[in-house]
């Protein structure tokens, strides 16, 4: 008998990433679709359907020989139910019932969670976690998500609300409004977004006038997160204040969530980790700096290794192990 395979979906709020893969999560097959947020996100279910049919049928496959689909949604989302929550961004209503619609839709049974939980998942399973059961996944991005994972299993909390790391606050008084509705949360300062809106702070004040980064913001009249990364690294005076600041919030940030639980691993993703080293070298000595001496000897800091897949790989092991509370297989 053929081993039945898994389908991985990663919505976003521009673009919805499926994946075929088999139970080993080696993708086969992987391409992306438009997310179509119009007319309350009606559509989205039923475009990711489609998109289904027409690879299995692009590919002589059948249904019968799938699982199911696991999905990663953006927002705080009922494990059990499938239910998701403040979706805003997909035009979603509060309560929707997003495994109900997307199992009618498909034919298949589904499994819903958060998306940065899929993409901790991901990385614990196929990823920088290699294995790693007790791991927390920082995705660094346009915003600042995160997902916790303990003896093998996501933290979800009473309202699936746990992991959101970016929401952790960093500048308990005078700090930025957050989209959240807080002022002062981690992501205000450590997503792509923090880091320009730091910068160009800093630009406007007008202190170092032999600046490269100076420069880009004086021609273009902005500067992006890459833009102070790559003018840091040729020692760039605004630049390197922006990481340092970025460093010591992140770095005292992951101290406290390594001291509340101590995981094997921390690891740390989306577009900003992409720096590299001029941001993960300071990130871990302040980590170091703070985090309780027993847990800074036993906890690493990784970059991700998995990249844009890591969320629809999370998804597709949500639908491996689903109604399972087995351990993490090979």
């Amino acid at each position: 008998m053929t081993e039945q395979m898994l389908i991985g979906v990663d919505l976003g709020g521009t673009t919805t990433k499926l994946a075929f893969m088999n139970h080993y999560g080696e993708i086969s097959h992987k391409w992306e679709i438009p997310t179509d947020n119009t007319n309350e996100g009606k559509n989205i279910t039923t475009n990711i359907a489609k998109a289904i049919d027409e690879k299995i049928k692009e590919l002589h496959l059948t249904k019968n020989q799938f699982v199911g689909i696991g999905m990663g949604a953006p927002g705080p989302v009922n494990l059990q139910t499938g239910v998701v929550y403040n979706t805003v961004n997909l035009g979603w209503k509060d309560h929707y019932p997003l495994k109900d619609l997307l199992e009618m839709e498909t034919s298949l049974p589904a499994v819903i969670d958060n998306d940065a939980n899929c993409a901790a998942l991901g990385e614990m399973w196929k990823g920088a976690g290699d294995g790693a059961k007790d791991l927390v996944c920082v995705t660094l991005g346009t915003g600042v998500g995160g997902g916790v994972i303990t003896n093998g299993d996501i933290v979800q909390g009473i309202s699936g609300a746990a992991g959101e790391i970016g929401h952790i606050t960093a500048i308990p008084e005078g700090g930025t409004p957050c989209n959240c509705g807080k002022t002062g949360c981690l992501e205000t300062i450590a997503s792509a977004t923090g880091i320009v809106r730091l910068a160009v702070e800093k630009l406007k004040q007008g202190v170092e006038s032999a600046s490269e980064l100076a420069s880009i913001y004086s021609e273009l009249g902005h500067v992006s997160a890459k833009d102070v990364f790559d003018t840091a690294r040729e020692g760039d005076p605004i630049s390197t204040a922006v990481i340092k600041e970025v460093a010591s919030y992140l770095g005292l940030a992951l101290a406290n969530i390594a001291n509340t639980l101590n995981p094997e691993k921390i690891v740390l993703g989306g577009g900003v980790s992409k720096a590299g080293d001029i941001l993960l070298t300071p990130v871990k000595q302040k980590f170091q700096t703070y985090a309780f001496p027993r847990v800074a000897q036993s906890t690493e800091i990784e970059l991700a290794t998995l990249g844009n897949d890591a969320g629809v790989i999370g998804a597709a092991w949500l639908i491996k192990h689903k109604g399972s509370n087995s351990t993490l297989n090979s």
